[in-house]
């Protein structure tokens, strides 16, 4: 049963990704540089499907379509509740910091997930454009697309060669909404500056995005269609709705609860049938709609600066590392057979972050 559930939502989240990228090919017409590099992308992603289900039928592995990656263990700014800094991944001096990879081991490391289907990799940090020698590397690994999650604040003129170059390096800027609310977890003036990397890049026709994190304080602004549009306007693309998950004591109430979650699957849908120029993904939301927490492999899994290979950037418990024993090794992990095996035993999806809900349970089956 586990094996026909896997295959079917593979399936199932392969062609979703077919109509991300469909969209994006109508979304780029405009600019036919990009509207070609969508094309061959969708082309891709087809051979890439079957490729993922060759090793599911020949090898039992059930490949996810996409990873996330955090490649960074600094960052320039110190935003409140960031998860990077609370779980260890980013930190101010040298022996706060995990190990990282080098540059030439993280192009290893997609050049193989290219090889198995993967085609995605969502790049975190930390800050990720700090990292530009990762960043260069990594490009080169044309078949797959980096969606690059940055505070905004770096891109000027010395990138913009570097991503008209590299179309498969897709900038998504985080902001929380007003100028206010960007600068009051982000620091003075990020905001304003995050505006202006987008204004630069809507001018050279690069596509981009916004990462903004959803609070029950921000919820109704950030989802409002007086928002979407001001953000359609500065030339954004496409649109990620990151759930607040509390990494910090006394910040619980920003999180949704059950009622907030069932609204913002109503406004999601509204909004999506409302902007056909724009993509709309929501995260854990999304995870509800395809059967539950996606995380240790099922769908995604994270890979950590040094390597190892995480359920998700929100679960920070490894028992295997990528450089080590491969993406294929990873994906066979231990951990990550007893959580899905945990999860299909009654872990129920209530529309936030599964695995941070059941952390210590987490943690004792990585102990055995």
């Amino acid at each position: 049963m586990e094996s026909s559930e896997t295959f079917d939502l593979a399936a199932y989240m392969s062609g979703s990704i077919r109509r991300i990228m469909a969209q994006a090919y109508v979304n780029v017409l405009s600019n036919p540089r990009e509207a070609k590099f969508a094309y061959r992308m969708q082309q891709l992603f087809q051979r890439s499907e079957k490729r993922r289900r060759k090793v599911q039928q020949q090898e039992g592995i059930s490949v996810p379509p996409f990873l996330i990656s955090s490649i960074a263990t600094i960052c320039n700014l110190h935003c409140k509740g960031c998860y990077a800094r609370s779980n260890g991944i980013a930190g101010d001096r040298e022996e706060e910091r995990k190990k990282t990879l080098s540059p030439e081991q993280w192009r290893q490391v997609f050049t193989e997930a290219a090889a198995l289907g993967i085609n995605f990799s969502l790049l975190a940090g930390g800050e990720p454009m700090m990292r530009r020698d990762i960043l260069e590397a990594v490009a080169e690994v044309k078949d797959m697309i980096f969606p690059i999650f940055t505070n905004g604040t770096l891109i000027g003129p010395s990138y913009l060669p570097f991503l008209r170059e590299h179309l498969n390096m897709v900038p998504v800027i985080s902001i929380e909404g007003t100028a206010m609310g960007t600068d009051e977890r982000r620091g003075k003036g990020v905001f304003q500056r995050a505006l202006q990397s987008m204004e630069l890049l809507k001018k050279e026709d690069l596509f981009f995005g916004t990462s903004i994190t959803v609070t029950t304080e921000n919820f109704h602004l950030v989802t409002s269609a007086g928002f979407i549009d001001t953000l359609r306007s500065l030339g954004c693309k496409i649109i990620f709705y990151i759930e607040y998950v509390p990494t910090e004591a006394g910040t619980e109430h920003l999180a949704f609860d059950e009622t907030e979650t069932l609204e913002m699957e109503k406004v999601l849908e509204e909004r999506r049938q409302a902007y056909g120029d724009i993509i709309f993904l929501s995260f854990p939301g999304d995870e509800k709609a395809l059967g539950g927490c996606l995380a240790s492999g099922r769908g995604f899994f994270h890979i950590g600066p040094d390597g190892s290979a995480q359920p998700c950037p929100f679960s920070p418990f490894s028992d295997s590392n990528v450089v080590e024993i491969g993406l294929r090794g990873a994906l066979q992990s231990p951990l990550f057979r007893k959580i899905q095996t945990a999860r299909a035993l009654g872990w129920e999806h209530t529309g936030g972050c599964t695995l941070f809900e059941h952390r210590e349970q987490v943690e004792q089956l990585l102990k055995g």
